[in-house]
């Protein structure tokens, strides 16, 4: 597995050190055209959440030509991948806007004209494990195919404690990381959008009715290529244990299931949020964006010792309001505990730290920004 995975990273630096940057060069003669908005992503399908608040106000504005270059790298092959990226080079260099809201190397394979702004939504709030340069789990030390987050103008961050952070991790000049809240958190506010998630949960799984939700979201260990999952036979015990009063909703990171890890859920994450009593998590940012619920949460992380070791993290990782659980056999407890617990202004207290921007208005203040990029 490893020798594949140096394969892909040598590709990958060829890619992004000859081919990509020959191709925009040649695209980049013409004049940009107006109001074209490109949303690209390499690591799904359909447009990605992160993304869809933005696209929508953007798509409802006369000014402006929404497209769309979403499609899983991982699942093309050589050729078709080569086909898709000439295609995109052409219209990168041709846009006057780029949205991207992950990792997405073909924006900053080459020296990007100064009339296109390339806007990172990313992907996750807060602040916890380390990430970008910070980790050899992100970025291998091998690589050398030049900066992962090169040409942006302009990186979306959840609260001020992220700005240095982030400025650090990604290598950027001061100044392109604001605070502005990111887009994708406004959905959490809409009350409606709340509501229709119920609905469509409580219609998919009538079972749920009458108990207590339970939210098990990991994340993965290793990188992207090589994903790991910790915990999965204590989380199956606690399930059977409970089962009575406690309906368990399974969520995996999409990488682990495209490693044929499976979830027992098919909605996404952000539409279980409303819907959940109770998140347990490790070290996954998707606990920043169910805080917005003010509801009690607890970290379940049998390998901490391990991870904290390889990985590491920005903040104390005891530093939020919530139980630690190490070992399986008092999870079930620990969650029969958290349920008594009281934590409100707690929650309310690391929620203004880490999420300060995030207050249903994030998408207006990116966009009076990028206007004046």
């Amino acid at each position: 597995m490893k020798i594949v995975f140096y394969i892909k990273q040598v590709l990958k630096m060829a890619m992004q050190q000859i081919y990509l940057p020959m191709l925009y060069k040649r695209y980049a003669g013409k004049p940009v055209e107006k109001g074209l908005v490109i949303f690209a992503d390499a690591h799904h399908e359909e447009l990605p959440f992160s993304m869809r608040k933005m696209y929508e106000t953007l798509q409802g504005d006369p000014e402006y030509k929404n497209e769309t270059w979403v499609t899983d790298f991982g699942k093309m092959g050589y050729g078709s991948l080569l086909k898709w990226l000439k295609q995109f080079m052409k219209r990168y260099a041709a846009a006057e806007y780029v949205f991207i809201c992950d990792n997405f190397l073909p924006v900053s394979a080459c020296t990007k004209r100064p009339e296109t702004k390339v806007v990172q939504l990313w992907h996750s709030g807060g602040l916890l494990k380390k990430s970008g340069y910070d980790t050899t789990e992100d970025i291998p030390k091998m690589y050398k195919g030049g900066s992962v987050y090169k040409n942006y103008d302009l990186l979306t961050v959840s609260a001020l404690c992220c700005v240095p952070v982030f400025t650090k991790t990604m290598r950027l000049a001061p100044g392109v990381v604001q605070a502005t809240g990111i887009s994708r958190s406004d959905c959490y506010y809409d009350e409606a959008w709340n509501q229709a998630n119920r609905e469509e949960f409580y219609r998919k799984y009538p079972d749920a009715k009458g108990k207590k939700v339970i939210l098990w979201a990991p994340t993965f260990r290793g990188n992207a290529a090589m994903p790991t999952l910790c915990g999965m036979e204590e989380i199956q015990r606690a399930m059977k244990e409970t089962s009575d009063r406690y309906y368990w909703v399974i969520k995996l990171h999409p990488h682990l299931e495209e490693k044929g890890m499976k979830s027992n859920c098919d909605l996404p994450s952000e539409k279980i949020f409303a819907v959940a009593d109770l998140l347990i998590t490790d070290y996954s940012s998707v606990l920043f964006d169910y805080m917005v619920y003010e509801k009690p949460f607890l970290f379940f992380a049998p390998d901490f010792d391990s991870f904290d070791h390889a990985r590491g993290f920005y903040v104390p990782y005891d530093s939020f309001p919530c139980q630690i659980v190490s070992d399986g056999t008092k999870l079930v407890a620990a969650i029969d505990r958290e349920f008594t617990q009281n934590r409100t202004d707690e929650i309310r207290e690391c929620l203004e730290y880490h999420m300060q921007m995030c207050d249903g208005q994030a998408t207006e203040r990116i966009l009076e920004v990028v206007k004046n990029l």
